[in-house]
């Protein structure tokens, strides 16, 4: 399967304005694990190929746990997972397949627990870019591991 147009060289300033937009996510308060089990998580559930390559590598370089990771789609039944942990994944699935009867009060109360106001504006926003991501790396299909030398993730090893 060949992508279907490049939307990076389409759209440069859009694309360096939400990348701007990611990183700034990334430069706050929650700590980089949170982010690698989200974006994980949701591109796992959007079936976006292009990203989950991505995030699986980057949390080899970021040095976490192979087996983490293979846990992040049983998350439920694992053991490997805090509760704050287990809280972000929740609020993922939530938030990347929105229920027609919106977020439960019992999910956002869960969540709240392990979350402060910043935190989990962060985190919501989190979710927010790795969704828009996933929907144009899946709609023009992006080849998974096409920008690994571009992104440094040629370093995890992972070819």
């Amino acid at each position: 399967m060949s992508q279907r147009i490049n939307y990076i060289q389409q759209c440069p300033d859009l694309f360096k304005k939400y990348s701007d937009f990611n990183n700034a996510i990334k430069a706050g308060s929650l700590e980089p694990a949170i982010h690698i089990l989200v974006t994980t998580r949701a591109s796992q559930m959007n079936g976006c190929a292009f990203c989950l390559d991505m995030h699986v590598k980057e949390a080899r370089i970021q040095g976490e746990r192979d087996l983490r990771m293979h846990h992040i789609a049983i998350w439920r039944e694992s053991q490997l997972f805090s509760e704050r942990e287990r809280a972000a994944l929740a609020w993922t699935e939530v938030l990347t397949k929105i229920p027609e009867d919106g977020v439960s009060d019992e999910i956002f109360d869960t969540v709240r627990a392990q979350f402060n106001e910043k935190e989990l504006s962060e985190l919501t926003f989190s979710i927010m870019a790795i969704n828009g991501w996933n929907r144009v790396n899946v709609a023009f299909r992006t080849p998974p591991g096409s920008a690994d030398k571009a992104f440094g993730l040629d370093k995890a090893g992972l070819s």
